[in-house]
């Protein structure tokens, strides 16, 4: 029956799973869910995901969502293929599932308030940011970064010296964070500037944002 990606080449989450397929050199069928339409609120699409939100997964009769859940299943289930993503040794991956937490916990929420704020609301939307939660959620990336500056200083990524689902978590948010003011709190930092080019230029990740460029 093959892999499917129920999801939307806008969704950050969507791009998230598209670039862990890329990563893993695995084939899948794309079927778009029109989120301006309100597909994803609607069946038969609330079978998939029952909070009517993308993306979707499926695997033969396995069905998924929630882009962290569905990539840590195509890292484990796909194991042999691409790049390993994920450690077999149990305390490497308890590292790495600390970082994988804190991308999730901590970045995450400071980026996607600012990617909304700066990208989808000022520049797609045509509405002014809001200044204050600008400056609150400047101020958590700023704190989350400097953390980052003192781990990738001992380690090439994240998780350790290898590129895992640690750093493929990051991409969407800190693509288009790169196209916003905030860019230069990953430039003013040497090496988070180093693991941010090196991430964003993997070929995974590029073959996901040409889909992404089909729209913007």
């Amino acid at each position: 029956m093959g892999l499917k990606v129920h999801g939307s080449n806008t969704s950050t989450a969507t791009l998230r799973v598209v670039a862990t397929l890329h990563e893993k050199q695995l084939d899948f069928d794309f079927v778009f869910v029109n989120l301006r339409t309100g597909s994803h609120k609607e069946k038969p699409f609330l079978s998939l995901n029952p909070f009517g939100q993308v993306p979707a997964f499926e695997d033969g009769d396995l069905q998924l969502f929630e882009s962290r859940a569905i990539t840590k299943y195509i890292a484990s289930a796909y194991d042999d293929n691409g790049t390993p993503l994920i450690y077999k040794d149990p305390k490497q991956m308890a590292i790495l599932g600390v970082w994988m937490e804190v991308e999730a916990l901590q970045f995450d929420i400071a980026g996607s308030a600012l990617v909304w704020e700066l990208f989808y609301k000022n520049s797609i939307y045509g509405q002014p940011p809001d200044a204050a939660v600008v400056e609150e959620n400047e101020k958590s990336l700023a704190n989350v970064l400097d953390v980052y500056e003192g781990r990738l200083g001992k380690s090439k990524y994240l998780g350790g010296d290898s590129f895992t689902l640690a750093d493929l978590h990051h991409l969407p948010i800190v693509h288009l964070l790169m196209d916003t003011k905030e860019k230069k709190h990953f430039d003013e930092r040497p090496h988070v500037s180093a693991w941010s080019k090196d991430i964003l230029s993997r070929p995974s990740w590029q073959k996901a944002i040409a889909m992404w460029k089909q729209v913007y």
